[in-house]
This record gives C-alpha cells, structure tokens and sequence, in this order.
C-alpha cells in the first residue's frame, strides 16, 4: 500500500513538500556569507573535502564581498530571468560551513536575511561538528516564527569513507547533530554522496536503514562527480581504476532499490547532483541535465511498480 502523500508521485517529492507547507510556488535564493570549514583552516584539517570545489555550484550572483541583502535582491532578478517566478522565498546558504563562526556573528547574518521582504526562512547548510547547543537555541527561536532547515553534509555512513575523503568528522558526530537539531523542532536535512572510493553497492544500499532511522525531514543524494581542481581529481588522474563511476542507467536502478528501503516519511529533495560541465573532469552523464534524470527515475519506478518506502518493515 502506497504513503498517503503518493497520491501524484511514487516518493516524497520537495516541490509537494513545499507546496503542502507553504502553500505556493517558494524559490531558494543561494547566498554565500563567506565562510570556511575547519577541515580547510588547519582546525581539524587542511585541503576541504576531497570532492569539494565550491565554485562548482555557486550560482553568479553569490559573492561575499555583497551583503546578505544585496546576494537576495540579485537572487531575484536572477530567477526571474530564468521565468522561475514566486513571491516568497528561501535564502539558502550553500557555500561552506555556514555555522562556523561566534553566534554573534551568525546572528547578524541570518537576522539581516531574515529581514528582507519576501524571505520566509531559511535553510542553512553547514557541517555536524560546527554546531552546538548555543548556535542550534539561537535557530531553535528563529524556527518559532520562521522556517528554519538546518542541512548537513553527512556524504557517508561510513567512518572509513569520511576519512578517506578528508572530511574531518565522524559518523558518530553526524547522528548526534542531527538529533540534537531535530529534538529542538529545527528541520533537519542531510546530503549523501553515492559512488565514493571504496564503498561496495551492498554497503550503499545497507545506508538506507541507517538514514531511515535518524530523525531527519529531508534528504539529498548525490552521485558522486570528479570535479576539476579538487584532491579527487588529481586522485582520478593518477588512478582512474580506483573509482567506480556510476553510469546513468545503473545509478537510476540504485535509487530505485535505495528509495524502496527508505523511511517514506522523509522527503527527498534530490535524486542525483548536478554541476555545470565546464567544472567537470569526466563526464559519465554528458548531455543529460536534472530535470531528465528526474523524469527517468520516476518512469522507473512506475515500470518497476514500486515506491519510497515499499520495503520498509
């Protein structure tokens, strides 16, 4: 028997998500307020991310050096180019850890986004070793009359992946910051990265009860992607046969067996990555853009006659 909220689609879509809390058509605005990580500063690590060059998906407009307010504006007018009309928006900061600095200065960040018109919340990207409980109270009270999505780059399961990707945290530490965001009515969203070194098929698929038991309202997932002037890129170069590319059409047969083991409660905002060509090294999926793989994935589960959740006890 399908989830109620199947009613149009085969799993728990962001656009219904989006539409059943606001009610009408919400953009994300992307703003980059020009911080850093700590496994690029020398805290816990150098170098970022192994996988990880931000200009990859940083949208023209974004540039620390503009105020909060005036990335919003040319936000706007960005979208609206593109006909993507709405008249309430998400400021979304993407680039980096966006809660690594003192609270006062988060405050006054959010607090500027927060105040433009047509800003109806945020969602807030950031790593789980770059909060605490002082910085999630502060969120917790904004969540009170605002909508608040804190957004974990999580990418693995799998101590021996972080580690091998220069992410600088635990898993261990992933779960309590997700616990910790959900327990104070924060929503809490987490990115996963399928396809990297070292990760067998079966142990990707075994994630599916491991995210489906935390406490998380959204998701991402991502296959992973070897863009240029990154460590995995020089990695790639050296040894191509270290990695286990996904082809299109495999990749779209994995989301179907991983979303069939997937709490049908969580909504999935994305079912694969996308970044611009000219950022790529290899292109597996050349030619192909988002919002075909989409339509692909969800034929597949209409042919496979399954939905989110399906096998779940």
């Amino acid at each position: 028997m399908k989830h109620p909220w199947q009613q149009n689609k085969r799993y728990n879509s962001y656009s219904e998500y989006l539409k059943q809390t606001f009610g009408e058509k919400i953009q994300k605005l992307a703003v980059n307020a020009g911080f850093t990580c700590p496994n690029r500063d020398g805290t816990v690590g150098r170098g970022g991310c192994s996988y990880c060059n931000n200009e990859a998906f940083n949208p023209s407009y974004c540039d620390p050096s503009k105020s909060v307010n005036q990335q919003i504006e040319e936000g706007k007018a960005f979208h609206l180019k593109r006909n993507r009309r709405a008249s309430k928006y998400l400021a979304y900061f993407q680039a980096y850890s966006n809660t690594y600095a003192p609270l006062s200065r988060l405050k006054g960040i959010y607090d500027q986004a927060m105040s433009v018109p047509g800003i109806v919340g945020l969602v807030v990207g950031t790593r789980p070793d770059c909060v605490d409980a002082e910085k999630l109270d502060y969120f917790q009270r904004l969540a009170e009359n605002k909508y608040v999505m804190i957004e974990y780059g999580i990418e693995s399961g799998y101590d021996k992946t972080l580690q091998r990707i220069n992410r600088g945290h635990s898993f261990a530490q992933s779960v309590k910051a997700i616990e910790e965001t959900a327990k104070r009515g924060i929503k809490t969203g987490a990115h996963l990265i399928f396809g990297l070194p070292g990760e067998t098929r079966e142990e990707m698929l075994n994630e599916a009860a491991l995210f489906s038991s935390l406490p998380l309202d959204i998701i991402k997932f991502h296959q992973l992607q070897i863009v240029k002037n990154t460590a995995m890129a020089i990695e790639y170069a050296q040894n191509p046969g270290m990695f286990n590319l996904f082809s299109l059409d495999d990749y779209l047969e994995f989301m179907v067996s991983f979303v069939e083991q997937l709490n049908p409660d969580i909504v999935i905002e994305r079912i694969a990555g996308e970044v611009p060509p000219r950022f790529l090294a290899v292109h597996p999926w050349k030619g192909v853009v988002y919002d075909q793989i989409l339509q692909r994935f969800e034929l597949l589960l209409e042919e496979h006659n399954t939905w989110q959740g399906r096998l779940v006890q």
